[in-house]
C-alpha cells in the first residue's frame, strides 16, 4: 500500500484563502493529493540491526539512563521504522525504573535523573524525596545480546578495551557500570566483542564524543585529558577508529556512522554566562578591597618591567554596582608570576566558557570572593585545543565513511546550525537554549526525546543517500512534535 500526503505549494495557497465556500476547499485538496512511494530499504540489510556506542546511542537524558529515555533511544526509534522493510527485533539492556541511577548492593553509585525545577534543572528527588535506585549491579542485571550497544562515558578505545564490563573492575574505575550490566557470563567481552557476536547486517557507530567531551567537562583541566589523534589501536583515535570499521565491515555489514558535534556550542557550556554576579555598592567596595593588594601587586610588576600596561589592564580586578560583574579566574595562560607571589587572576570575558554545575556555586562566592579554578572555564586555549582534535577525529571518521562505503551524518553541522540559528522541525523551531530549547535535555550535554527524533531522521537521510533507501521521500520519518522535551518527575 502507498502512503498518502499532501503537498501544500506556496504558489496555490493564496487560491486556498481567496475560497468562498467547503465545496472549492475540497476541491482544492483533491487537486493537491499526491501518491508517495513506498517505503523501500534500496540496498540496505536491516534484518540484524546493531548500534554500538557511548551515551548518544544508549539513550542518556537529563543527566541519566531511564527506561523511558531509552525506549526514546535514537537506535530504538531508527530500528522502529527498519522493522517495516525487513529489520528485526531490537533488544536494549533497560533499566529497573525511571528514577535512573545505579546500585551496587543497595549502595549508590550513580544518581537519579534531573526534573525541571520551574526555573532550571534540580535532581528528582528535591522534587519527589527519597527514591530506591533498583538498577543493582549485585543483583538484577539483564540478560543479552543486545542490539543497543550503547554505553554511558565509553570513548573510541573503550570499544576495544577487555574488562571494560567487569564489576571486578569497579574499584579501580576501569570498569563501566553502564558495561557490566551487558556483559552477562563473558565480564571481559570488550564492547566490540559483544557486537560482532551478533553478526549484525546493518550497524551504527556513533563514537568520539567523549574523547572530547571529557576535557570539556573537566574545564580542560587536565584530569581527563583529550585522546591522542595518533597511536597505537586503542590508545590513538586514527588507530582505534580505523580498526573498529574494519572490523564491523568485515563481514560484508553496511552501517551509518556519525561525526563529532563542537561541544563547546552545548548548553553545558553556553548558559552560564561570563559577567552573571549583581552586586549593590557596599558588596563591590567590599569584594574591591579584598583583591586591593592584588591589584597593588600589578602595579609592582609593571614598574619593575614584568608586565605591559596592556597586561595590568588585563588581569585588573574590578567590581561595580550594578547587574553584570564578570567572574574572577584563574588564567594559566596568563604571565607567571608566582615567583612574587601575584596570582594569575582576571576577569573573565565573552571568550571565555563557564560550565553549567558553575551556577550552583555562584551564590556561593565562587567567581568573586573565590576565583575559578581551570575545571569551571574553558579558557579559548582549551577550546582551541578541543576545535582542532575535533577536526582531526572528524578527517578520520569522514575518511574511514568514504573508504568503507558507509553513510555519514555530519552533526557537527548540524549542531553549528541549531546553535546558531535554531533548525525548523514541524511546527516548532529547535535551538540548543537550556531547558527551553527542545533539543537539549536538563543535563545541557545530551538530546531530550524530541532532539533524538530529530538526529533519527538525519540518520535516516544519510542511509537513504548511501543506500538507496526512501524514508525521507515515501513520508517515513519520523514526527518530532509527537516526542517530549522533559519527563514528569512522577514518572516511575
Amino acid at each position: 500500500m502507498k502512503n498518502i500526503k499532501y503537498i501544500l505549494l506556496s504558489a496555490v495557497s493564496l487560491t486556498f484563502f481567496a475560497c468562498n465556500d467547503i465545496e472549492d476547499v475540497d476541491r482544492i485538496e483533491a487537486e493537491l493529493m499526491v501518491d508517495a512511494p513506498a517505503l523501500v530499504a534500496g540496498s540496505a540489510d536491516f534484518s540484524n540491526f546493531v548500534a554500538i556506542g557511548n551515551s548518544l546511542t544508549a539513550g542518556f537524558t537529563d543527566n541519566a539512563l531511564f527506561i523511558a529515555s531509552q525506549e526514546n533511544s535514537l537506535p530504538n526509534m531508527l530500528s522502529q521504522k527498519f522493522a517495516l522493510i525487513g529489520g528485526g527485533d531490537f533488544t536494549q539492556p533497560l533499566m529497573n525504573d525511571n528514577f535512573g541511577g545505579i546500585a551496587v548492593g543497595g549502595t549508590r553509585i550513580l544518581e537519579p535523573r534531573l526534573v525541571f525545577g520551574g526555573a532550571g534543572p534540580v535532581s528528582l528527588e528535591s522534587i519527589i524525596g527519597p527514591v530506591t535506585v533498583s538498577t543493582d549491579l549485585a543483583f538484577n542485571n539483564p540478560t543479552g545480546p543486545f542490539n543497543n550497544m550503547g554505553v554511558p562515558g565509553a570513548k573510541s578505545f573503550h570499544l576495544l578495551a577487555p574488562g571494560y564490563g567487569n564489576i571486578a573492575n569497579l574499584a579501580p574505575q576501569l570498569a563501566n557500570p553502564y558495561f557490566v550490566r551487558m556483559t552477562g557470563t563473558t565480564p571481559n567481552a570488550s564492547m566490540l566483542d559483544l557486537t560482532l557476536a551478533q553478526q549484525p547486517t546493518f550497524f551504527s557507530l556513533w563514537i568520539g564524543n567523549n574523547d572530547v567531551l571529557g576535557y570539556a567537562l573537566s574545564g580542560g583541566d587536565g584530569t581527563d585529558p583529550l585522546t591522542p589523534v595518533d597511536g597505537a589501536v586503542g590508545v590513538g583515535f586514527s588507530a582505534t577508529y580505523a580498526t573498529l570499521i574494519g572490523a564491523l565491515t568485515a563481514g560484508g555489514a553496511q552501517g551509518v556512522v556519525a561525526n563529532i558535534p563542537n561541544v563547546t556550542s552545548i548548553p553545558h557550556f553556553t548558559t552560564v554566562p561570563y559577567n552573571p554576579v549583581p552586586l549593590d555598592a557596599a558588596t563591590a567596595d567590599a569584594l574591591n578591597g579584598g583583591y586591593a593588594t592584588y591589584n597593588g601587586g600589578l602595579q609592582f610588576a609593571f614598574a619593575n618591567g614584568l608586565l605591559t600596561q596592556e597586561e595590568v589592564d588585563q588581569r585588573t580586578i574590578n567590581f561595580a554596582e550594578g547587574l553584570n560583574n564578570a567572574l574572577v579566574i584563574i588564567d594559566e595562560d596568563l604571565t607567571d608570576l608566582s615567583a612574587f607571589a601575584i596570582p594569575s587572576y582576571r576577569q573573565g570575558t565573552a571568550a571565555d566558557l563557564f560550565v553549567l554545575p558553575l551556577s550552583s556555586q555562584i551564590p556561593l562566592g565562587y567567581g568573586t570572593q573565590i576565583p575559578l579554578e581551570d575545571k569551571w572555564v574553558l579558557l579559548p586555549s582549551e577550546q582551541e585545543e578541543i576545535a582542532t582534535a575535533i577536526s582531526a577525529f572528524n578527517s578520520i571518521i569522514a575518511a574511514n565513511a568514504s573508504q568503507a562505503g558507509l553513510a555519514l551524518v555530519d552533526v557537527n553541522s548540524i549542531l553549528s546550525e541549531l546553535a546558531s540559528s535554531g533548525i525548523s522541525t514541524g511546527d516548532f523551531i529547535l535551538t540548543s537554549s537550556l531547558a527551553t530549547g527542545g533539543a537539549f535535555s536538563l543535563d545541557g550535554v545530551h538530546p531530550t526525546a524530541r532532539g533524538y527524533s530529530f538526529l533519527a531522521n538525519e540518520f535516516m537521510k544519510a542511509i537513504d543517500v548511501t543506500y538507496g533507501s526512501n524514508f525521507e521521500a515515501s513520508g517515513s520519518l519520523l514526527d518530532p512534535a509527537a516526542y517530549p522535551t522533559n519527563y514528569a518527575a512522577g514518572l516511575q
